[in-house]
């Protein structure tokens, strides 16, 4: 009898191989997809900060636009009233002129032409005070448009200068993709390879032992292998297996390099049968939970890191066997390790 249930062990070994590779690849796949995910993520942020970026220096560009052409509209006006200015002093010095000659010609026409050179003399000088100003606020205007423009151009290098930039963050941003892609794939695969070499020395400690078996990338104890009915409490024969898994998980951990963040799950599972309500815990929740803590516990006393372990407990909600039979329900009671990333 014992020989036949070694060969079945025996021939159910390569199944789980096979899924282990499947789970593998399942997991390589999540890994790369949330890289992309997070790559994208990273990329969005990136480009929308240009952007706001970008969508600034274009609208200062347009304000500092509108004041130059309101400057050189305001030039061109300064100008009109110049060429005015210039047209009345022209006229007024044409008509100094005029009189001057009619006094050389006629001292008769004494003091009334006299009166009004005078008053064209004053009307010249003011119109040239008045000229000399407005030349002044010319050149004050060309110097501000010309710092305007000046003001212009730097923007315009800042902006091209940030869309250097901004290509060039792209383009650091795909590389640092690609790097983490293949840096996420090959903590993969060394994790894959340590976990691997974990469950084949499980095996060879564990898998010709009844009540452990091998489902997937699994190791299963049955619970009455590890604890009584109903309680939490690891028996004689569950201790001295748990000290044999804590031996191999502290060989496992002096060849792990200490930059791959792995755990060890372990996880609590009933079969659907309601506690009667007297016992300690209410419900299987509990008990479940409190049993993955129990085997927790006694592997922290026998040496293992407790940063290394994660206690979890899903009652009877995930079952391996869905039948409503007595072989289903006792396939269901069991602890389930597990090697996987932090």
């Amino acid at each position: 009898m014992a020989l036949a249930r070694r060969r079945v062990q025996r021939g159910i070994d390569y199944w789980p191989g096979f899924v282990d590779v499947l789970s593998t690849l399942l997991l390589a796949i999540m890994f790369l997809l949330s890289v992309f995910v997070l790559a994208q993520f990273l990329l969005s942020q990136e480009i929308t900060g240009r952007d706001q970026v970008l969508n600034r220096l274009n609208s200062q560009i347009n304000e500092l636009t509108q004041l130059l052409a309101l400057e050189q509209s305001n030039t061109q006006d300064l100008e009109d009233m110049l060429s005015n200015m210039r047209a009345s002093l022209a006229e007024a010095e044409g008509e100094r002129s005029r009189l001057e000659q009619l006094l050389s010609q006629g001292a008769g026409a004494g003091a009334a032409a006299e009166e009004r050179a005078s008053q064209l003399s004053g009307e010249l000088d003011t119109e040239r005070q008045l000229s000399q100003r407005a030349l002044s606020q010319v050149e004050l205007l060309n110097q501000q448009i010309a710092a305007l423009r000046s003001q212009i151009g730097a923007l315009e290098a800042a902006l091209e200068a940030s869309e250097a930039r901004d290509r060039e963050s792209n383009t650091k941003i795909a590389d640092l993709g690609r790097r983490l892609n293949v840096a996420l794939a090959q903590r993969v695969q060394e994790l894959n390879r340590y976990r691997s070499d974990f469950f084949g020395r499980l095996r060879e400690i564990l898998s010709d032992r009844e009540g452990i078996r091998i489902v997937g990338d699994r190791f299963v104890f049955q619970s009455e292998v590890l604890f009584p009915v109903g309680s939490e409490v690891i028996n004689d024969a569950g201790r001295e297996e748990m000290a044999r898994l804590a031996q191999a998980i502290l060989e496992l951990q002096r060849e792990i390099p200490p930059e791959i963040e792995w755990v060890l799950r372990v996880d609590g599972h009933t079969d659907n049968i309601p506690l009667s309500g007297t016992g300690r815990y209410r419900d299987n929740w509990e008990l479940s939970s409190a049993r993955a803590t129990s085997v927790v516990k006694y592997l922290i006393e026998n040496g293992v890191p407790p940063e290394r372990l994660v206690a979890a407990g899903f009652g009877e909600f995930q079952p391996l066997d869905p039948a409503d039979t007595q072989e289903a329900r006792d396939r269901n009671r069991r602890i389930e390790l597990k090697l996987t990333e932090r």
